[in-house]
């Protein structure tokens, strides 16, 4: 009864074994898995693997790192893409100030059509924040988000921040970062918010979880994450599991 929110099964690194994997995560109780779009081939990739799944479902986006080659047509193409009946969100999308692969002032622009573009298909949104939490904000704020429905993926803000985004109606979502030493500031932040707008991913193969650092992650992984979350909050695993599973199928709009 878990959901990995966030996964990228469209990676290379999934390309020797992606079909065992996926039907590994099946066996090991993984009953969703979204897997996130980064640019306009992965968000293809993304839907195509989508396709021959029913437990998998896609988002479509460019991340703020690949925003720098859009043009005047990609919001078209990506519009066409989330008609796909399999694209539940579009994203990832976002601003990342830690390695700046885009100018920030094209990764804002590219940003605000995005979210333009998911409140025109009324779409929630998946949210990449690398050090970049006072432009987020006031973008949401400029952009009137509150009510259009998202998600903080891997989130790394503060309990202060975290609260200013569920007054927006956001989730937060948290990976196997939460796992590790120094993830102070998110294990505050997992106090702090309320189980039902909770949300656990991978992001794999990237963030593996305690006790399996170093290695590729992959959705099985998630069972980590709600582990620790359930540690964090005092309750049982089983109830972290079922909230977030629910919570992810409520966000987008996933029916059984």
């Amino acid at each position: 009864m878990l959901f990995d929110t966030h996964a990228h099964l469209d990676d290379e690194r999934f390309d020797n074994d992606r079909k065992q994997i996926i039907e590994q995560c099946r066996a090991e109780g993984i009953e969703l898995i979204l897997n996130a779009g980064s640019n306009m081939n992965t968000s293809q990739k993304a839907i195509d693997i989508a396709r021959g799944y029913d437990f998998i479902y896609a988002s479509a986006g460019v991340h703020p790192h690949d925003v720098k080659s859009m043009d005047k047509n990609t919001i078209d193409e990506l519009s066409k893409l989330a008609a796909n009946k399999k694209v539940k969100a579009i994203g990832e999308i976002g601003l990342d100030y830690h390695y700046d692969f885009s100018p920030r002032d094209v990764q804002k622009q590219r940003f605000m059509e995005q979210i333009d573009l998911a409140k025109q298909l009324k779409l929630p949104i998946i949210v990449h924040d690398r050090e970049s939490h006072g432009d987020i904000m006031d973008i949401f704020k400029r952009m009137n988000v509150s009510g259009m429905g998202g998600v903080l993926h891997s989130f790394s803000g503060s309990a202060e921040m975290a609260r200013e985004c569920l007054k927006l109606g956001f989730y937060l979502s948290f990976s196997g970062s939460v796992t590790f030493k120094n993830a102070v500031k998110s294990v505050e932040a997992v106090k702090e918010i309320p189980l039902d707008m909770l949300l656990i991913e991978t992001d794999s193969p990237y963030l593996t979880p305690v006790p399996h650092r170093g290695e590729r992650n992959y959705p099985g992984y998630v069972r980590h994450v709600a582990e620790k979350i359930a540690e964090i909050k005092g309750i049982s695993f089983e109830e972290v599991a079922q909230k977030t599973l629910e919570n992810g199928k409520r966000l987008f709009n996933i029916r059984d």
